[in-house]
């Protein structure tokens, strides 16, 4: 009896000295694998992905800004607020379409006009982006940058935003299509009276649409090696 348990005791010391051996080459082969950033440090690492987001920024920016960018986009085109569908039916319905398709074309037009004022609070924020943040975010999900820009910029985006907005429904004579839609509607016997907030509904849906391209651009970096238009872009997501 006694003869086996020192049988099993010298097992067990030899399987702990396996272990133990087996672990200390394991962090060896570990240490001396490419890190899945081609070896860039982290700073490396943040930095380019700051520059991914940027150049996204710029680019999702510039085509919202231009002439369509959110009326001739079905994922993004600023249609009539929910509690005025009764409005745009009741109108339509009566010959008045024209008159809706002008108040829906100028919120677009308006937000089109206004969408530049985003790009550098965005900017700032990815400046603002701390290296921890930075990794996370490379090693989230395909939207990860898309949400933290969400979380860090929405509320200021709105109070900046508004201002902007409500300057270009001015500009585009987007305040008097509302305006005609919506007396047009509460002059109709028997109708209860209807006039949502045009500044702050165009303000929600144009920022919803800011980072619809936003998206879109971040998942065409992660994805498309084309996109990828520096080296230090190239070295971050190989």
């Amino acid at each position: 009896m006694q003869r086996f348990i020192g049988l099993l005791v010298i097992s067990l010391m030899i399987l702990n000295a396996q272990a133990q051996d087996f672990n200390a080459l394991k962090k060896k082969i570990e240490a001396n694998l490419p890190s899945p950033s081609g070896g860039l440090s982290e700073k490396e690492v943040a930095a380019g992905l700051k520059e991914a987001l940027t150049k996204g920024v710029e680019t999702g920016v510039a085509r919202l800004s231009k002439p369509d960018g959110y009326f001739k986009d079905p994922q993004i085109k600023i249609p009539m607020p929910k509690e005025a569908r009764e409005v745009e039916s009741k109108l339509r319905s009566l010959g008045q379409g024209k008159k809706v398709d002008e108040a829906v074309e100028s919120m677009n037009r308006a937000a089109e006009d206004a969408a530049n004022a985003a790009k550098d609070l965005f900017v700032t924020a990815i400046k603002n982006m701390e290296i921890s943040d930075a990794i996370s975010i490379l090693k989230g999900n395909d939207d990860a940058a898309t949400n933290y820009l969400k979380k860090s910029t929405r509320t200021s985006l709105e109070k900046k935003f508004e201002p902007n907005i409500k300057a270009s429904l001015e500009k585009v004579d987007a305040t008097k299509y509302w305006n005609t839609v919506f007396g047009t509607y509460n002059k109709i016997p028997f109708v209860n009276d209807v006039n949502p907030d045009l500044e702050k509904y165009v303000t929600q849906k144009a920022i919803d649409g800011l980072f619809v391209q936003v998206a879109k651009q971040e998942l065409e970096i992660r994805k498309n090696p084309q996109a990828r238009v520096t080296d230090l872009l190239k070295k971050v997501f190989e």
